[in-house]
């Protein structure tokens, strides 16, 4: 298994009584994108809620592109999937404070009801908490730190493939402290290797999410698809000059409305829902509004609000904000759109699987069809745990037949030298994070995505000649999948010709009426 975030450690707790597993991850096992996630994870816990508003609201907010039966099972598997995580340690806020009892539920943009279950507001690091505890006390689970994964080993890495079919036996592994490339073998690899927020020049995404998964899935055969489809979140605290930090949708939620820098509260005028209309329609009235004024964010206002109630559901980030020299409750909150989610992925089934047998998918990294064209405000973390549950399930019953270490070559690094150029990766990526922003942002124009597309296939040449000569640095790989992955968005937005959900293009501005998905492949 690749990857230390929810999906991945649910994963590896549904199978570690039925047999060994070893999790892989490319810096501290904490160091995923589950930890950063605010606001919470949503499910109907609610005898006033219903799955069928829960199905209703996810199809809405995707636009027409979800997929009706894996949005029905990841609402009625929601449940489950909660007990599950408090089964395993995870502490979520009760109403009143206490221990016991309803769960203190939030509302969020495009839900009709409060549904969110929360711990305070800093809901992913006790979810990454408390599944890591469960995890490192398990005797049957592995877990190795600053690993990370170079490509899938497929046919195409075997003495003999001309018979083979295309299936992932395991992966190639780097030791970035000894440089050696490890071979770890298996009859099920799992990719739960998050998201993709490190390809833009803004993103509240931590610097491990740049794609790796997805790039290697492409290399090896795998079908991707819908990767035109990148959230941007509306509210990142604009704080120039130090680290991003997320302002959750849940303090719109609690009242908080969006004003321009006259005072004006634009979102009125944009949707019924107001300021908590669906993230694709807040983004692009915040960047439209950004634009017009000349300003570089909008603001946040909770004046209204009862005394010392900011503080006290959000003391995350209402300490965050003091940093920045803002008091929540007083002053106005400086915010502006960042890549967040990506809605799309590795095509994977109702089951996590991929288009290659004995790789599955799940998480960020994998489009199952639930999120469409836009993801709605927290399922994705219970994305994660209903679908590792179901990938964990077809794991134990369907592994391929492992295969024989001796037939799998060893990795060659036969005429490769040692680079001192580490300039020439930073500028390459650099550029490929500000051209990413730039032109395929918010809003899009197809003159934009090909000249894009012509400086992405420049860039991915002169990386894959560099990566063959050259000894593997996490730099290197980083570059490089990176460059994979931008440009298989940018190729995904070429060829959605129409304006749906979280891809809004000037060219196109119409929606079609039958939605279809954007599939890619790479032929090996």
């Amino acid at each position: 298994m690749i990857g230390s975030g929810i999906a991945g450690l649910s994963f590896a707790l549904q199978v570690a009584d039925h047999g060994t597993v070893t999790i892989l991850t490319k810096s501290d096992a904490d160091d995923t994108n589950t930890r950063w996630a605010q606001g919470g994870i949503a499910a109907v816990t609610n005898p006033n809620d219903s799955f069928e508003c829960h199905v209703e609201d996810t199809l809405v907010a995707g636009a027409g592109l979800c997929h009706r039966d894996a949005v029905e099972v990841l609402v009625h598997e929601g449940p489950s999937a909660i007990r599950s995580l408090v089964e395993w340690g995870v502490q979520f806020t009760r109403v009143g404070g206490r221990t016991s009892g309803p769960f203190d539920l939030h509302r969020e943009g495009g839900h009709a009801t409060a549904r969110i279950l929360h711990a305070s507001d800093i809901t992913g690091a006790e979810i990454e908490r408390a599944l890591l505890v469960a995890v490192r006390q398990h005797p049957k689970i592995r877990l190795v730190e600053n690993r990370l994964a170079l490509e899938l080993v497929t046919p195409h890495f075997l003495t003999s493939s001309s018979d083979q079919p295309l299936a992932c036996y395991g992966a190639y592994v780097l030791d970035p402290e000894t440089g050696h490339v490890e071979t770890h073998l298996a009859p099920n690899t799992v990719l739960c290797t998050g998201g993709v927020g490190q390809v833009y020049q803004h993103t509240i995404n931590p610097a491990i999410a740049t794609g790796d998964g997805i790039a290697m899935a492409w290399r090896a055969g795998a079908r991707i698809a819908n990767m035109e489809f990148i959230q941007f979140h509306p509210t990142m605290l604009y704080d120039p000059g130090r680290p991003t930090f997320l302002v959750s949708e849940a303090v719109r939620g609690a009242g908080a409305i969006l004003r321009d820098s006259k005072g004006r509260a634009f979102m009125q005028d944009e949707h019924p829902l107001k300021d908590l209309a669906p993230r694709d329609i807040v983004a692009r009235a915040i960047d439209r509004t950004m634009k017009k004024l000349g300003d570089p964010c909008v603001f946040l206002d909770l004046s209204h609000l009862p005394a010392g109630e900011a503080e006290r559901k959000f003391p995350t980030i209402y300490a965050r904000c003091l940093e920045a020299g803002v008091r929540m409750d007083k002053d106005p909150v400086p915010v502006a759109p960042s890549a967040h989610y990506l809605c799309g992925g590795i095509d994977a089934d109702l089951y996590g699987q991929t288009s290659i047998r004995g790789l599955y998918a799940v998480g960020e990294c994998a489009h199952t069809g639930v999120h469409g064209a836009n993801r709605l405000a927290s399922n994705s973390l219970l994305e994660a745990v209903v679908f590792s549950h179901r990938a964990a399930q077809h794991a134990m019953t369907h592994g391929i037949a492992g295969i024989d270490p001796s037939l799998v070559k060893s990795w060659d690094r036969e005429g490769t030298n040692v680079h001192r150029e580490e300039v020439v990766i930073r500028h390459e990526l650099d550029s490929v994070r500000r051209l990413m922003w730039d032109y395929v942002g918010i809003v899009r124009a197809t003159e934009r995505l090909r000249l894009a597309r012509r400086h992405l296939a420049v860039v991915l040449a002169e990386v894959e000649s560099f990566y063959k000569r050259t000894v593997i640095t996490p730099s290197l790989l980083e570059l490089r999948n990176v460059a994979r992955t931008a440009s298989l968005i940018v190729e995904s937005a070429l060829r959605r010709r129409e304006s749906r959900g979280l891809h809004s293009t000037i060219d196109w501005p119409k929606t079609l009426p039958k939605a279809s998905d954007t599939v890619l492949r790479h032929r090996v």
